[in-house]
């Protein structure tokens, strides 16, 4: 299916020089007395790598056929991660950079969303929010409040994150996976 540039939406997946690209951004442009051109920041699916075009208003784009599947993750084998369809149990692989700064957020028993290109992985959507342990921080000031400095604290996960200073060891916290950064206790 083929749209025109001037129809480019943030998010929208499609097909530039061949291979599958993310729409991060756009800026509709028409300068005083020339033709009216549509700015793309662009990522690639498969690498990660940004990158900016510029398309004339009249271009046509390819919209990229991405299928989406549930996969619940299974287990990790060195560089390899394993997971398993929901829908028919079949079982697949991903590398580490396949699922690039995702990789340290797997948890056994996970359920994500996976984006499929030509029958291949090539990317996944995590939740919007993750639980883990506290298993190492420093203990808990007696001063400590909400609105008190952060510390750092060293995640079930093996991922360091800055949390409230009235947070103990052996506690669970809610993450979110996009920033890295505390939400709040899980309950």
């Amino acid at each position: 299916m083929s749209i025109a540039a001037t129809d480019l939406r943030r998010g929208m997946a499609i097909m530039f020089n061949g291979e599958p690209v993310r729409v991060i951004e756009f800026h509709h442009h028409t300068p005083g007395n020339l033709r009216a051109m549509v700015q793309a920041k662009l990522k690639r699916l498969k690498t990660g790598i940004t990158l900016e075009h510029r398309f004339r208003a009249g271009d046509t784009i390819d919209v990229a056929d991405l299928e989406t599947h549930e996969l619940d993750y299974l287990y990790t084998d060195g560089d390899m991660y394993h997971f398993m369809n929901t829908e028919n149990y079949e079982q697949m692989a991903m590398s580490a950079t396949t699922l690039g700064d995702d990789a340290k957020w797997m948890a056994p028993g996970m359920r994500i969303v996976a984006e499929f290109f030509e029958g291949h992985p090539i990317g996944i959507e995590l939740p919007n929010s993750l639980t883990f342990e506290v298993v190492d921080t420093s203990p808990v000031m007696k001063s400590a409040t909400k609105t008190a400095s952060t510390k750092p604290a060293k995640l079930n996960n093996g991922v360091t994150i800055n949390v409230p200073e009235f947070i103990k060891t052996g506690e669970s916290v809610r993450v979110n996976p996009q920033t890295g950064e505390y939400l709040d206790r899980a309950k």
